[in-house]
Parts: C-alpha cells; sequence; structure tokens
C-alpha cells in the first residue's frame, strides 16, 4: 500500500446500519451505550472482519468520526457495551475501567446450582499452555502467589432463580476484569455458563465435579451469558 494513502473506508449495509442504531440504549455528546448482540466480536482478531468496532461507523450521528470502544465484551456475551463519541470522553472512561470505578452487572443460565445461594469466588486465572484458542485456567487461591503469570480474580455472585437441581439464573459482579473470568470461575464451582463448550464441555450429565454446559435443545446453542448492567460517574455531567 502506498506511504501516505487514506484508510479504507468500511461501506456498511442499510442492514448493518440499523441493526447498530437499534441497539442503542443511551446517547449523549460523550458517549453511546449499546445492547451488543450475542455471537458479534467486540473487535478484529482470530479472524473476526465483523466486528463492533468496525460497525460503529454507523453511530457516528453527525460526528466526523466513530465512537471509541472503551472496554470489550466476549464475542458470544451480549449486554451493555458503551462507546466513547470523542479522544476526551474516551480517555476518561477508559481511566475509570482501570482503576475499577464503574460496576457490572452479569445475569448467566448456569447447569447446576451453587452449593451457596451467594458468595465471592476467588480463585486466580493463568493463560493455558500451548497450542489452540485462548483459555483461562483456575488457581486456588493459597497457590497464586506461587505459579508464574497468575493473577487474582474475584467474582460476587447471588442466585435469582432455581430449577430445581439442574439449572440456575445467578447475577454476577466481577470485582476484578480477567479474559473469561466469568466463564472460568463458574465452571470451576461446578456450575459452567449452559451453552459454553469451552469451559464446561459438550455433555448434559452430572459426573460429581458439576454439570456439562449443555441442557439439550435449541437452548445450548448458544451462550447465555449477559451483561445486564453498568454504573459509572458520568465522565462530565
Amino acid at each position: 500500500p502506498e506511504e501516505n494513502a487514506a484508510p479504507r473506508e468500511v461501506i456498511l449495509t442499510d442492514e448493518d446500519i440499523q441493526m447498530m442504531q437499534d441497539a442503542v440504549l443511551y446517547k449523549d455528546e460523550h458517549l453511546i451505550v449499546l445492547n451488543k448482540p450475542a455471537g458479534l466480536a467486540t473487535q478484529g482478531g482470530s479472524g473476526q472482519t465483523r466486528h463492533i468496532d468496525m460497525l460503529s461507523s454507523a453511530l457516528k450521528f453527525g460526528y466526523d468520526e466513530k465512537p471509541r470502544l472503551v472496554h470489550r465484551l466476549d464475542r458470544d456475551t451480549s449486554g451493555v457495551l458503551l462507546l466513547a463519541r470523542t479522544g476526551r470522553a474516551a480517555a476518561l472512561l477508559t481511566k475509570a475501567f482501570q482503576s475499577r470505578e464503574t460496576r457490572k452487572i452479569y445475569w448467566a443460565l448456569v447447569a447446576g446450582c451453587p452449593v451457596d445461594a451467594a458468595g465471592t469466588i476467588r480463585f486466580g486465572l493463568v493463560k493455558q499452555g500451548g497450542m489452540g484458542a485462548e483459555k483461562m485456567i483456575c488457581i486456588h487461591p493459597d497457590d497464586i502467589d506461587s505459579t508464574p503469570d497468575a493473577k487474582r480474580a474475584t467474582t460476587d455472585f447471588a442466585t435469582i432463580e432455581k430449577i430445581g437441581t439442574r439449572a440456575a439464573w445467578l447475577g454476577l459482579s466481577p470485582i476484578t476484569g480477567r479474559t473469561h473470568q466469568l466463564r472460568a470461575h463458574l465452571a470451576e464451582i461446578g456450575c459452567p455458563i449452559v451453552g459454553d463448550g469451552k469451559y464446561g464441555g459438550r455433555g448434559q450429565e452430572n459426573l460429581g465435579e458439576g454439570w456439562g454446559s449443555m441442557l439439550g435443545g435449541d437452548i445450548s446453542r448458544k451462550m447465555h451469558l449477559h451483561a445486564r448492567s453498568i454504573e459509572f460517574t458520568h465522565p462530565f455531567t
């Protein structure tokens, strides 16, 4: 490519533009909040050519530049995603996320039911070695300091509803924001998120170490994790 060539303009279809604008939950002059659909990546990588970052040019609403990402959700997670409309807003919101001045609530449908109705999960996380898709391994809190590259991770949870012992609807609040934190933590306590084959396996049975992540039928075809809400102090107002 020529050294001074302008970045290639992404051409969006009418359907793309409509989908993105329909997903807007809140908008002001500084930021936009989306209800991200499940199955749509937040940004490029791992062969992703269609993602929120690329499609966000549908959300200029009169501005010269498209809004910028300040955090991310896994591709298969739906729900609240915050974008900044200006560079100044992006800097302030990114700082708020990094200093944990935001509070997020997620909803999850899990296989099995936690032993305690509410509690805190404190397993550390370390990236699995070797080839293959990115996956995190849980480390007992006592072993975090002696495990190379392990990071502390904390998740609060509460059971909202139980379906016998087969499944439960949980509310989750990640105190830290590690990669795949909620998915790995829930699988580690024997209650993987329904449809999460990476952390819960493909089975439906309980072999004494927690359920497999599948309930059977269409419900198991997608991961049931939803970013329900996010609380933060507006950086300008």
